[in-house]
């Protein structure tokens, strides 16, 4: 059972939220629910979890702890380090491979001045790398927020961080 600690260490509006996400299950598989738990969470939180977060999803959801870290270390969508203001979630499996993602990932490290799971000093940018966004037919591609990125050269990945650093 759910402490009342626990359970305040999520936000109203996030508990509100998820209730409303929760409908779409049977009330017996509120499991189903973590991963939009943890996006929500993650989102409240200035886009990275931390472990007393997570612990508070787990409580939420009448979980076992271990199945929420599961998720939350499992998949690049979320993140238990802080982040910069903008992610940069560049995809670099094979079919963005093939269309140049490489060239892309140097240039973003040298444009940046970072690495990949690092943060720009401003905390403007962070940088990360994943297997798949699922946009195979408009490769290279990133994601940087909600917004799909596509087609990607250098020059274009140029005019977007302008256009997110004006």
């Amino acid at each position: 059972m759910m402490s009342e600690n626990e359970i305040t260490t999520l936000s109203q509006a996030v508990r509100d939220k998820l209730d409303q996400w929760l409908l779409r299950y049977p009330p017996d598989k509120k499991r189903s629910g973590v991963f939009e738990a943890l996006r929500l969470v993650q989102e409240e939180n200035q886009g990275f979890l931390t472990l007393a977060l997570m612990d508070a999803v787990a409580a939420y959801l009448e979980l076992p702890k271990i199945a929420v870290y599961e998720v939350a270390t499992f998949y690049t969508m979320y993140s238990l380090d802080p982040v910069g203001k903008h992610v940069i979630n560049l995809c670099t499996n094979i079919s963005c491979c093939l269309n140049g993602s490489d060239k892309i990932l140097a240039h973003l490290k040298k444009r940046l001045g970072i690495d990949v799971n690092e943060t720009t000093k401003d905390g403007s940018f962070t940088l990360k790398e994943v297997e798949c966004l699922g946009a195979c037919v408009a490769a290279p591609v990133c994601n940087i927020g909600k917004q799909y990125h596509v087609n990607l050269t250098p020059e274009k990945m140029d005019e977007i961080i302008n256009a997110l650093s004006s």
